[in-house]
């Protein structure tokens, strides 16, 4: 190792010599979301989504990278599986990058205003995979801003807001005095509010109207309470942070997939540049997935449901891999509707002498960057279970989860197995529990639309 040179991720597994443990037995805390934790409360925020609008202030607690040059859009094409071939501004892409064996590294917003020069919104995974290719590859490209997680929008390029629910579009018609444009799913506009001007992306989040919307970082707190004045009349709630992955959940969004990265010599190079105080660096993994293999948490764009976002009219990292996957080797994505007597015997289980089962927490009941729950038929593995939470709209604990595809069936009943073997690991966020059996019914469209 060099001397006085930043230690690396890869340093760190070699130091460490245990990768699985390094991972599996991680000290990290829980992500805290640098936003208040409830306005209201949790219950009724969840409601007001889906009866009313529902203000959440997105400012705070995502990645967002700003790249620009003339070879950006040939540079996320080499490294997305996304075709790019319509690709320009004002438009917007759910984006998704794998590893050279076709493994899900990440996936983040690609939002293009101008010609040669994007935004990429999400957890950190992608951010770095990009900056890590312009700086050894052959790309005329450079990232200007990489706007980090912060309580202080002044330290944010912008502000980024969602509202959203049956009365939001009512909402930015007075704002915007009058009709808003047509904004297609998935497509960007401009409207104003009140004597600011926005830029919008509609993805309709939970099936409800409303926009995700953003600007200068200098205007945010302006433009926070002229929302919130005029939502006033059409029962606008603000949302807090502790039902933030609820909404991701419910959405069909699977966000706590472990990237593809610690494992294989063609992603050395990648390790080796990585910091080892980075967000890959302190990842954990946790729950009954505990094979001692990490690959065994790595998924496919087929498993997460990005199967459609494939688009073979370009060469990209992890193509050839993803093109000999056979129909056989591909799972589901599905939404899991956990028993309620089993839910209240996990609860039940805190009180008296009886055997203790792993804590289930409300709203989210995540205790790793990355936890997978064994999902299983008559004892036979066949899927995974991403983090539970409980969902006011179904009045049930759900999970995303990635199954065997011909068991993904309306009404299909298999079983999940909650909580980690041998009493847990070494994790501080895990007590001492025993597993316990969850029946879970399948529910093959995760993402509603209403």
């Amino acid at each position: 190792m060099r001397s006085n040179a930043p230690i690396s991720l890869q340093d760190k597994i070699d130091q460490h010599g245990d990768l699985w443990s390094m991972l599996y037995d991680a000290a990290g805390k829980r992500f805290t979301f640098p936003i208040q934790a409830e306005f209201s409360n949790w219950v009724d925020e969840q409601q007001a989504w889906r009866e009313s609008a529902i203000f959440q202030n997105m400012s705070h607690h995502m990645t967002e990278g700003h790249i620009e040059g003339p070879d950006v859009v040939r540079l996320l094409s080499d490294l997305g599986i996304n075709s790019f071939a319509n690709f320009g501004p004002m438009q917007a892409k759910q984006y998704v990058a794998c590893n050279y064996d076709g493994q899900f590294i990440g996936d983040a917003i690609l939002f293009c205003e101008e010609e040669n020069k994007v935004s990429i919104v999400g957890k950190p995974m992608l951010t770095n995979w990009i900056k890590f290719h312009i700086e050894t590859g052959d790309y005329d490209a450079q990232v200007t801003q990489v706007d980090r997680p912060s309580p202080n929008l002044s330290d944010r390029v912008r502000y980024r807001f969602q509202v959203q629910g049956p009365n939001a579009d009512k909402i930015f018609e007075e704002l915007n005095g009058g009709p808003l444009p047509e904004i297609g799913f998935f497509k960007m506009g401009r409207f104003n509010i009140g004597p600011f001007t926005t830029t919008a992306l509609n993805h309709r989040m939970s099936g409800a109207p409303g926009y995700e919307f953003w600007g200068p970082s200098s205007e945010g707190d302006a433009v926070r309470e002229l929302v919130l004045e005029a939502g006033k009349k059409y029962e606008l709630s603000q949302i807090g942070g502790r039902i933030y992955p609820v909404t991701a959940c419910v959405s069909g969004w699977i966000g706590s997939v472990l990237p593809a990265i610690y494992t294989g010599e063609k992603m050395r190079s990648y390790r080796e540049w990585l910091p080892a105080t980075g967000f890959e660096a302190m990842h954990s993994i946790g729950g009954s997935l505990a094979s001692g293999n990490v690959a065994d948490y790595y998924r496919t764009p087929y498993d997460l449901g990005y199967g459609f976002m494939i688009k073979f009219d370009h060469d990209f990292i992890g193509r050839e891999a993803l093109e000999a996957m056979q129909s056989s080797d591909k799972m589901k994505k599905v939404r899991l509707m956990w028993n309620a007597e089993d839910v209240v015997d996990i609860f039940a289980s805190q009180f008296g002498d009886r055997e203790r089962h792993k804590k289930l927490e409300l709203p989210t009941g995540g205790y790793a960057t990355s936890p997978s729950d064994l999902v299983q038929l008559q004892g036979q593995n066949v899927g995974v279970s991403f983090y539970p939470v409980y969902s006011e709209a179904d009045r049930s604990c759900i999970s995303l989860g990635a199954i065997r595809s011909d068991l993904a069936v309306e009404g299909q009943e298999l079983n999940l197995i909650w909580g980690e073997p041998n009493g847990g690991s070494n994790k501080p966020a895990v007590e001492r529990h025993s597993q316990k059996t969850v029946r879970v019914v399948v529910d093959p469209q995760p993402i509603k639309r209403d």
